[in-house]
């Protein structure tokens, strides 16, 4: 049985983006804000160098379940 609790990460600098799907409704808001980042046909589905730091914390911030979120990596 496959772990609901799985979480995704993603890394740009020193911005990283999770993934929680067990939390994604599929609104598709991501997909279509900023489709160069957040694609669902292709694996990996979030692909960071596809779009600027500031747009991509500004298109995870409008995720309507959480299942998407911003953590600074404050090693960098």
């Amino acid at each position: 049985m496959a772990d609901k609790n799985i979480t995704k990460t993603y890394y740009k600098d020193d911005l990283i983006v999770k993934w929680e799907p067990h939390k994604c409704i599929h609104s598709a808001i991501c997909f279509h804000g900023l489709p160069a980042v957040f694609d669902p046909r292709k694996r990996p589905w979030i692909s960071m160098e596809g779009g600027l730091r500031e747009d991509i914390i500004r298109q995870v911030k409008k995720c309507p379940s959480g299942a998407l979120s911003i953590q600074q990596d404050e090693k960098v």
